[in-house]
């Protein structure tokens, strides 16, 4: 029985903006597509989660190792003019967060989460600025505690955010799950805690991955209760 959802923030309830990602790309003379970014954006995140590279590298420096990825997916060449896009892109991330766009079906899935009698729980890897953008965006009402990996020291997945989250939000890791959208990082340090995981694949990449798999963040009521 889960009482209690812990849920990645980047990937899962937030996205990059991907319209200021284009325009900041435009003024530096570089022209790609909104939709362009978003549709090359799963390709990129799974070629980031390599357990050597999860290991090797934080959670900033994985950050803008995505976006160099990103960039190549959506068949952009780096450059001068591409590397002058993302520093002031990251100078935006480090006052606002870029994470800022929020999917339609979000909300009204975290309503149906809370309907269900869970406790949700935001545990993500961020920089300090989480708060700020959950609030900004008005996220924060439809959630009951919220940990960001730079306010703690320590980051997924290590398992030790995870344990902090448990020992504060006062969950079991028996009747708690988690949800992301990395496997090294979400997965691997949820099952590290003792928790169940499960991995939101929408581009549907992970095949041969052994995981509970869900498509979209909407379809996580109905396999909540299916898992029962």
């Amino acid at each position: 029985m889960i009482d209690m959802l812990f849920l990645d923030a980047g990937g899962v309830l937030l996205f990059p903006n991907w319209v200021r990602v284009s325009e900041a790309l435009a003024r530096h003379g570089v022209h790609v597509a909104p939709e362009t970014l978003a549709a090359s954006e799963p390709r990129a995140k799974y070629r980031l989660d390599v357990g050597d590279t999860i290991r090797a590298t934080s959670d900033s420096e994985r950050g803008w190792l995505y976006f160099d990825l990103l960039l190549e997916e959506a068949g952009v060449p780096g450059t001068a003019s591409t590397a002058a896009a993302l520093k002031e892109l990251r100078e935006y991330h480090g006052r606002e967060n870029l994470w800022e766009l929020v999917p339609v079906d979000v909300i009204p899935t975290l309503a149906r989460l809370r309907a269900l009698g869970l406790k949700i729980v935001v545990v993500s890897n961020a920089n300090g600025r989480l708060r700020h953008v959950f609030g900004r965006l008005g996220l924060t009402e439809h959630v009951d505690v919220l940990f960001d990996s730079f306010e703690e020291g320590v980051e997924k997945p290590d398992p030790r955010l995870f344990q902090i989250a448990l020992e504060r939000s006062g969950g079991t890791p028996a009747t708690t799950m988690h949800v992301g959208d990395l496997y090294h990082v979400d997965v691997v340090g949820a099952r590290a805690a003792g928790l169940r995981a499960v991995l939101l694949d929408l581009g549907g990449l992970y095949v041969d991955y052994e995981c509970p798999k869900i498509r979209s963040f909407a379809e996580l009521p109905e396999f909540l209760k299916s898992s029962k």
